[in-house]
């Protein structure tokens, strides 16, 4: 027996531990000080983002609510206890010898302890929880699916954007070393009396010029970072070093765009499809509202009476009995048709809310891809051009030193050059953006990670 209380005391303990222990798991390490890759991104912001932890809080949320209508099938079980002093007991009229005569009954300390257990053999509410527990529970998760999609989209994007705007940094980087070597180039020409001060006057304007642009990109860096890492749930003082690898990045471009679209691979329509479940359990729990409730019961009373409050609890009168309980619904005032007609005119609505979801996602995943497929066609000239133009920078500065072309040549060809760098850069990084966009149009935007 003392070997029992005691395995009773360390389970009631450890009970009472796991809602501790799992009030106190700890939240995930923040990044570490290496570059980060957008998978590493991506790893952290689906484990720290608030709105997807909001989402899991919201189906554990849900989960308790379905335990508590399921409750109602379990039995009910209550301890009742009284006790009551007559001051004055109650008067019976008895009839003696033809007299009615009247006479004090009773004692004058009452107690009662009562078991009372009920359980539920049919009720139309316990029924409904019943059917609504699977979708309701489905509905929950599909919304943590939806923000666990929107935390991909937006971190990714963001994460383009951060690294889009480190290579226009790093070009105009180029730019300025160029720019001072030219610099340089045109005031010993000057100095030698070979040209005028126009020539290293333009040079300096050009690069006072991307030393402003260098300025504007290391602040923008700053700025997109910092909503990079509020995406992820990084908290602000902690720095973040992003991890690319261009060939890859270039890889990754590519995305097949024959793929059919099947709405129903989209987590919207999804959700719309739990709803219309959940709306069809409404309609049938108003459907048969008519039915009774049964259920079965059991009493057992312990009475203790006795004119002598000392000595109340020294006899014990039981009683017991059983028995089954049935309520009918005769006339309620039509509530019940009425509120059948709002059910079924409300699932009418989101059978229109699914028509209307699949006119949307048809015309996004057209949106997506017409995107998708200019910024690609863009990435392709934006190479070309690229090459084109460092070839026609290297000849051209070539030349110039020789005496065969003019500054102003090699001015036009830096410039062509930086902006085919700068267009390149920017078209590689919108077309990774309109894929994910595309990914998520089809429904195919991985979010495991």
């Amino acid at each position: 027996m003392k070997h029992m209380k005691r395995a009773l005391r360390l389970l009631l303990g450890l009970v009472w531990l796991v809602p501790v222990w799992a009030r106190a798991q700890p939240t995930a390490p923040p990044p570490s000080g290496n570059q980060l890759t957008l998978e590493q991104c991506l790893q952290y912001a689906l484990q720290n983002q608030p709105a997807l932890r909001q989402a899991r809080i919201d189906e554990e949320t849900n989960e308790a609510t379905i335990r508590i209508g399921l409750s109602g099938w379990l039995p009910q079980v209550n301890l009742n206890a009284t006790g009551q002093h007559y001051f004055q007991l109650p008067y019976s009229v008895i009839p003696i010898d033809g007299v009615n005569t009247p006479r004090q009954i009773g004692l004058r300390n009452t107690s009662t302890v009562g078991v009372g257990a009920t359980q539920a053999i049919y009720n139309n509410d316990v029924r409904l929880a019943l059917r609504t527990a699977r979708p309701s529970r489905q509905f929950y998760q599909q919304n943590t699916i939806g923000v666990r999609i929107d935390v991909v989209t937006d971190v990714s994007k963001a994460f383009y954007d951060v690294l889009l705007s480190q290579r226009q940094l790093d070009v105009l980087n180029e730019d300025i070393v160029r720019l001072q070597r030219s610099l340089q180039d045109a005031r010993a020409r000057y100095d030698a009396g070979i040209v005028d001060k126009i020539d290293f006057k333009q040079a300096e304007i050009l690069l006072n010029n991307s030393i402003v642009a260098r300025k504007q990109a290391i602040e923008a860096i700053k700025a997109k970072g910092a909503y990079l890492k509020e995406l992820m749930g990084l908290a602000g003082p902690q720095p973040l070093t992003l991890q690319y690898d261009t060939i890859r990045l270039m890889r990754e471009a590519v995305v097949d765009t024959a793929v059919a679209l099947d709405p129903t691979n989209r987590i919207e329509f999804q959700q719309l499809q739990t709803q219309k479940a959940l709306q069809s359990a409404q309609i049938s729990y108003y459907r048969w509202g008519f039915l009774p409730s049964v259920s079965a019961f059991g009493n057992y009373n312990a009475v203790f009476q006795n004119n002598n409050f000392g000595d109340l609890y020294s006899q014990r009168f039981p009683n017991s009995y059983a028995g089954l309980q049935l309520s009918l619904p005769i006339f309620q005032g039509t509530r019940r048709l009425q509120n059948l007609r709002r059910e079924r005119l409300t699932d009418q609505r989101i059978d229109q809310d699914i028509l209307a979801t699949r006119n949307r996602i048809n015309t996004e995943f057209e949106q997506a891809l017409s995107t998708y497929k200019g910024y690609y066609t863009d990435y392709l000239i934006g190479q070309r051009n690229l090459a084109l133009s460092k070839e026609v920078y290297s000849v051209v500065n070539l030349q110039y030193r020789e005496g065969i072309k003019t500054y102003l040549d090699v001015i036009i060809a830096q410039s062509t050059l930086r902006t085919a760098q700068l267009n390149y850069y920017s078209a590689l990084f919108q077309v990774l953006s309109s894929k994910v966009d595309l990914l998520r149009a089809q429904g195919n935007l991985p979010t495991s990670y």
